[in-house]
């Protein structure tokens, strides 16, 4: 469920509202919020959550932060007095984003915040970019199946990359979004993958080799709605058949292919404009 808030509302408001607990505070002060997105499906997160927002979810483990990072999301609020495991809150102050928890539910929590009075946004000027020298950047990383305790964290390591780099914040966020859904797939239906990311000013790109049972029917596979991810799986948050049709809503190209039994190579492309 998305809500859309016509003001930003500051995050302390949003922490007295609830009477939330507060986990893991903000590493900048001042911090507002300019909508809230409420699901336990992350590729749902991440593929409608606005940037800015916060994520109200039951999914009390790391990969809800993961996603809500990838998604440039300001930080979590878990509901029913869920308690973040140690991993979800180490992740979260090491990214800044804040967690609470409240014990009102979905519904009580996305009510209350969206009537708290907002101020009207601060316009930016961000037009002015500043033209820098470019090397083409490679860097190699490895993904182990079904290792759900490490899934996310290559995705998480190309967004740092990128963003030490330097390039547009919303083409950060595209790439990034598109890395964690390939990470997830390949956790979830293979058995290994390597990872290149190769960095231009022209372009980000993107290959993604796994090893692994492939992809029967590619069409079908990118049909949203379409998962053949196990009950345990969808109760990590994802396998809802968002994860293909995400990453072509954020690339600029997209190309896979697969043999059966044997793996995928998946090429996901961005320019830099």
């Amino acid at each position: 469920m998305k809500e859309s808030i016509p003001n930003i509302v500051d995050i302390k408001r949003i922490q007295e509202t609830l009477k939330a607990k507060l986990w893991v505070k903000n590493t900048a002060e001042g911090e507002y919020i300019t909508g809230i997105y409420a699901s336990d499906l992350m590729s749902d997160v991440l593929a409608y959550g606005n940037s800015g927002s916060v994520l109200l979810t039951g999914l009390n483990s790391v990969q809800a932060v993961i996603s809500a990072y990838m998604a440039e999301f300001k930080g979590i609020i878990f509901i029913r007095g869920k308690v973040p495991e140690k991993e979800t809150l180490n992740f979260a102050k090491e990214k800044g984003l804040f967690i609470f928890s409240t014990e009102d539910d979905m519904f009580e929590a996305c009510v209350k915040i969206a009537n708290i009075e907002g101020k009207a946004p601060e316009i930016i000027d961000e037009t002015k970019t500043e033209k820098k020298a470019w090397n083409i950047i490679t860097h190699t990383f490895y993904i182990d199946g079904q290792d759900f305790a490490s899934a996310g964290m290559v995705s998480t390591q190309v967004k740092a990359i990128l963003k030490s780099i330097g390039y547009d914040p919303l083409l950060i966020r595209r790439a990034a979004i598109s890395t964690y859904e390939a990470e997830m797939n390949v956790v979830m239906h293979a058995r290994k993958a390597e990872v290149t990311l190769t960095a231009s000013d022209k372009e980000i790109y993107i290959i993604i080799i796994d090893e692994g049972k492939g992809i029967k029917d590619i069409d079908q596979a990118m049909q949203v709605g379409y998962s053949t991810a196990t009950e345990e799986q969808r109760a990590l948050g994802f396998g809802a058949g968002m994860g293909l049709p995400n990453i072509k809503k954020n690339a600029d190209v997209l190309e896979i292919d697969s043999v059966v039994d044997t793996g995928t190579r998946m090429e996901i492309v961005f320019y830099v404009k």
